[in-house]
């Protein structure tokens, strides 16, 4: 491990700071799978003393990365990996199946699963008529026991009478029943965390959260889904191929 970990030593003859090479070096690393999410980096000590730099380079190299979301301090055990997932923006597909493509065991810690009258936002979201009965799911969404995000989700009960009968993937149970969406919507903003959802999340009030909204369609055009997502920032990337 140690002879591996030189591979990231900062060149003094470079004019570059060495702690911005370091921090670079190891970014490179991370995004090549080096490390796997969730495990320790070397501590400080032991990337200075094995690299021949100061405390205070390595020190400042991994605060860089902890800012840019690629790393994240335990406070008395270390500094680990983040778990990160990056969903492409032009495929539709299930939080469940991003995570296993990318070798994470996706989950759900359920916090509501009702039915009730659907709300103006629902009826003018899904093009439903006043009264129409409609079931709610809210769940924290998990990737390898990690909170990645919070998400709420509602299906008119037409499609989903019995909502306590998912109990993991959206999209799997809604294929079973052959109403899967097959094109969506979606709208992302920027947000701060609130109390409530910064407990959720594991995180500060007032951190910074992606404020997702999707609207998903069937074939003939049904709306079927509407679905708010706040995903850490740190955890999540949204990732976009464009072509000129």
């Amino acid at each position: 491990m140690l002879a591996s970990l030189r591979d990231f030593k900062p060149d003094s003859d470079n004019a570059t700071p060495l702690y911005l090479q370091l921090a670079n070096k190891l970014a490179q690393g991370i995004q090549s799978g080096r490390w796997q999410p969730d495990e320790a980096l070397p501590s400080e000590r032991l990337l200075a003393e094995t690299l021949e730099i100061s405390r205070v380079t390595a020190r400042k190299a991994l605060a860089m990365l902890c800012e840019r979301g690629l790393l994240s301090r335990r406070h008395g055990s270390g500094t680990y990996i983040t778990p990160k997932l990056e969903q492409p923006l032009s495929r539709l597909t299930s939080f469940s199946e991003e995570l296993r493509q990318r070798g994470f065991v996706p989950g759900s810690r359920w916090i509501q699963r009702e039915s009730g009258i659907a709300s103006p936002e629902e009826i003018l979201s899904l093009g439903l008529s006043p009264n129409t009965a409609v079931s709610r799911l809210k769940r924290l969404r998990t990737a390898d026991n990690v909170v990645m995000a919070i998400e709420t989700t509602t299906i008119p009960a037409a499609y989903m009478p019995q909502p306590q009968l998912v109990t993991d993937s959206l999209y799997g149970y809604l294929d079973a029943q052959h109403c899967a969406p097959t094109r969506a919507l979606q709208h992302i903003r920027a947000i701060n965390a609130n109390a409530e959802q910064a407990q959720l999340a594991d995180i500060k009030p007032g951190a910074a959260m992606l404020f997702i909204t999707r609207i998903g369609y069937l074939p003939d055009g049904t709306a079927i889904e509407l679905t708010h997502s706040y995903c850490r920032s740190d955890y999540y990337d949204f990732v976009a191929e464009l072509f000129r």
